[in-house]
């Protein structure tokens, strides 16, 4: 049965990514030739006339996979807060994990210059679910986050039921495994105005910021790392007193299975650090009972016990 052409492959779809990676195959195909042995290739007066013909080839196709390739960078490009949102997502999709657990070593920084140390252990179901025990599990302390929703506990009874979604959970983890678009209404939701968008520099990184203007530090805002796709900032009122705003920082940033996680987390008011999270003891995609993120269950399922 006769082989079908190379460039058969690469003439389906004129698509521009589609191209590159067709060109490539076509590029293996012409150096598996040049790599033939002579009776492969008609005889030994046939062997320089095709290496010559190969190597020309190869010499070509590489020059248009640069053109090609920078050209497909440039229709790449993030315009806009929907084109962020998107691009996070495809980035980590398939890599990112669904389920995490970590001890947090949450700390306090008072105005007079004390300080206030906690262990808090946190589990989290994604997307949208999250259980935090303030202190040992056995007090029963804590809240669970799901969705839109928190429900607080205090000595193992609810304590108080409210509206509240955490939007450090949804751009720190939902948006790498729920369709862009359940994020950009969420957001939306959140009172991030999604027709802002500018780039930064912060930290030395580039950055997208979406949810303001350049110069504005007041509107609630987010900002991405651009080279890596990672949520990095979070403008926002302070829930206390909404004339402050909270600038919260998800750093160092470290392997986490396939994907990373923030292993720091720091809150700065008036350009001061309040409070800090730093997480150690980490595992991704551990099995969870889904109990564990079941309000009326809060008092009976821990997984740190799984």
């Amino acid at each position: 049965m006769m082989k079908r052409p190379v460039w058969d492959m690469v003439r389906d779809d004129d698509r521009l990514g589609n191209t590159l990676a067709r060109a490539t195959v076509y590029l293996t195909a012409r150096l598996g030739m040049a790599n033939q042995q002579p009776d492969q290739l008609m005889g030994d007066h046939m062997i320089r006339p095709k290496l010559s013909a190969a190597n020309c080839c190869v010499m070509l196709l590489c020059a248009v996979l640069v053109f090609l390739g920078t050209a497909y960078a440039a229709a790449q490009t993030i315009k806009d807060s929907a084109g962020v949102i998107r691009a996070m997502h495809d980035r980590y999709e398939s890599t990112w994990y669904h389920t995490v657990t970590f001890e947090q070593k949450s700390t306090t920084y008072n105005p007079d210059g004390s300080t206030k140390v906690e262990t808090w252990y946190e589990a989290a179901l994604l997307p949208g679910k999250l259980r935090i025990d303030f202190g040992a599990p056995a007090a029963g302390n804590g809240a669970i986050l799901d969705g839109p929703t928190a429900y607080f506990f205090k000595n193992g009874q609810q304590a108080s039921t409210r509206p509240f979604r955490n939007l450090l959970l949804v751009l720190g983890f939902d948006v790498y495994c729920q369709p862009p678009d359940t994020t950009a209404a969420q957001l939306q939701q959140e009172g991030i105005d999604l027709n802002k968008f500018h780039e930064e520099t912060w930290q030395g990184e580039a950055v997208y910021v979406v949810g303001a203007d350049k110069g504005d530090l007041k509107s609630k805002q987010f900002w991405i790392e651009k080279k890596r796709l990672l949520f990095v900032r979070l403008f926002q009122p302070d829930k206390d007193d909404a004339s402050k705003i909270e600038d919260i920082r998800f750093a160092d940033y470290r392997p986490a299975g396939q994907a990373v996680i923030a292993a720091r987390v720091e809150v700065h008011r008036d350009d001061k650090l309040v409070f800090s999270e730093d997480y150690s003891n980490i595992r991704v995609n551990p099995k969870l009972d889904p109990n564990t993120f079941d309000p009326q269950q809060f008092n009976s399922t821990h997984w740190e016990k799984q």
